[in-house]
């Protein structure tokens, strides 16, 4: 799941894939603001089918494995 995630975040955000790590923060790393984890989020919801993602829950995600952890949570219980 990690490099399937990766994969977006690169395209979403113009890195070069090999730049992500669990460890990869949004706004630190990435330079994500507010509408950038949007726009991730709808590109995850679709991908994963993880319905919509709410902004306690964005709030929360700070890193990629963040990320992976809220996305198996939110697969697994489906």
């Amino acid at each position: 799941m990690f490099e399937e995630l990766a994969a977006i975040i690169a395209e979403q955000f113009g890195v070069d894939v090999d730049t992500i790590t669990p460890e990869t923060t949004f706004e630190d790393d990435l330079g994500a603001d507010s509408i950038d984890i949007v726009e991730l989020s709808m590109a995850l919801e679709d991908e994963f089918a993880i319905g919509e993602m709410s902004e306690d829950d964005l709030g929360g995600i700070s890193t990629v494995n963040d990320l992976v952890q809220y996305i198996q949570a939110h697969t697994e219980a489906e």
